[in-house]
């Protein structure tokens, strides 16, 4: 079963997030986000991306941060809640699956991308959109090859 897809991005500043999420809905979701380190020029000044954890950030703040701010990121945790619903923590993949979540986004080590989604075909199209621009290491994460025990990046 597909989890989701894996995909390591340019170690550099951009708004990466933004285009390889392009397949999925970001504004009509509420985001946890975690403030771990991730960076955003503001004036040719570096500032915090986030300056601490948001336990609810509209979707379409976030859709407008990671589509036309450049970005540096280091690590950073983003989890899609309904509107519905308030954003919960969400530490394992067990967790997610018993949850509303419906997306969870891990960045570490500045270049490498985790997402776990529970629609597939939202899977799919992520992979597609990764491949087109040109993104590196492209590969479903699955039940057999997924061996993170948490969904967070420390």
């Amino acid at each position: 079963m597909i989890r989701g897809v894996s995909v390591e991005i340019p170690n550099e500043y951009g708004s990466f997030l933004g285009k390889l999420l392009k397949p999925f809905p970001v504004a009509a979701y509420n985001w946890r986000i975690g403030a771990e380190e991730s960076y955003r020029i503001v004036n040719g000044e570096f500032e915090p991306m986030f300056l601490k954890p948001v336990e609810c950030m509209n979707g379409e703040v976030l859709k407008n941060i990671i589509e036309n701010e450049k970005y540096y990121l280091i690590f950073q945790d983003l989890k899609a809640f309904p509107k519905t619903d308030d954003p919960i923590e969400i530490n394992t993949y067990s967790d997610f699956l018993t949850s509303e979540c419906e997306l969870s986004l891990l960045v570490i080590d500045s270049s490498y991308v985790a997402i776990y989604c529970k629609d597939a075909k939202i899977a799919h199209k992520i992979h597609t959109r990764a491949q087109a621009l040109n993104y590196s290491n492209i590969r479903y994460i699955t039940d057999e090859n997924d061996f993170r025990t948490k969904l967070t990046v420390y």
